[in-house]
């Protein structure tokens, strides 16, 4: 528990401190972040994480992750155009090394590109909205998947009793994560309340709701995963928290959808 508290006050202030600074300091971070992301990913599904066709993908969450915008630089190509290319290399792999690498690997592979590096890339883009509120909009969907987390928790510890989906992560509770929506709605309230010209007590609701079901539904998304894999953790980078995708499994569903949904600024 001694680490766990250590591991957290060191790793949070750092992350809130460039998430503070802002521009390219926390958009490095975030880089880092799945670079490493990915390299758990592939570790899990016991390829090489250092092998050619990682590569690929480690270039391929690059393109999503890339700072373009703060450097002023041009994505060479349309996104969906970076896609196909990358989904056609992995497949190559499947022909150059005669099946050794197949079909399923490829499928893997494409799928950690494409989770991590979009997931980090609306982490990055939510600092950097157009309307300067970027800081704001950032905390606002932290704090409301961490209150949901912490909600579920406490929740589900006092009056849980009927089991969530036991077959993938036995702990939860249904009790627990209704405890967590009501707790994660009341936390994005408490924004709108903050600034009411910047969120309506409405969309503060939408949000709330979104980021607690959807950030459960990420934790459990990993569980089923490693479950597959019969690991606990997707990495040890974090002593007592695991990796970066067991702390970041939530953020990588939340932020995603609530810019597809259009309830943040662009």
């Amino acid at each position: 528990m001694k680490q766990r508290i250590t591991t957290g006050i060191i790793a949070g202030g750092a992350f809130l401190l460039l998430c503070l600074l802002g521009g390219l300091w926390y958009h490095s971070l975030l880089l880092v972040m799945a670079l490493i992301g990915y390299y758990e990913f592939v570790r899990m599904t016991k390829l090489s994480p250092f092998g050619a066709v990682a590569m690929i993908g480690y270039v391929g969450v690059l393109m999503f992750i890339f700072p373009w915008k703060l450097l002023h630089v041009p994505l060479p190509f349309p996104l969906e155009h970076g896609l196909w290319v990358f989904m056609l290399l992995f497949l190559v792999f499947t022909v150059t090394s005669k099946n050794v690498f197949n079909i399923k690997h490829a499928a893997l592979m494409f799928i950690g590109m494409v989770y991590i590096g979009v997931g980090f890339s609306y982490i990055a883009e939510s600092r950097n909205t157009d309307d300067g509120h970027g800081l704001f909009w950032t905390f606002l969907l932290l704090a409301s998947i961490w209150a949901s987390d912490a909600g579920a928790y406490f929740t589900g510890k006092f009056i849980g009793k009927h089991k969530l989906w036991p077959a993938i992560s036995p702990n939860k509770t249904v009790e627990g994560a209704a405890g967590g929506v009501i707790i994660a709605v009341i936390v994005a309230v408490i924004f709108s309340v903050i600034s009411p010209d910047l969120l309506s007590f409405g969309r503060a609701c939408a949000i709330g709701f979104i980021a607690a079901v959807v950030g459960q539904m990420g934790d459990l998304v990993q569980s089923a995963y490693k479950r597959v894999y019969d690991i606990k953790d997707s990495g040890n980078i974090l002593p007592g928290h695991g990796g970066i995708l067991d702390r970041c499994d939530s953020w990588l569903t939340v932020f995603p959808l609530i810019h597809i949904l259009m309830l943040l600024p662009y």
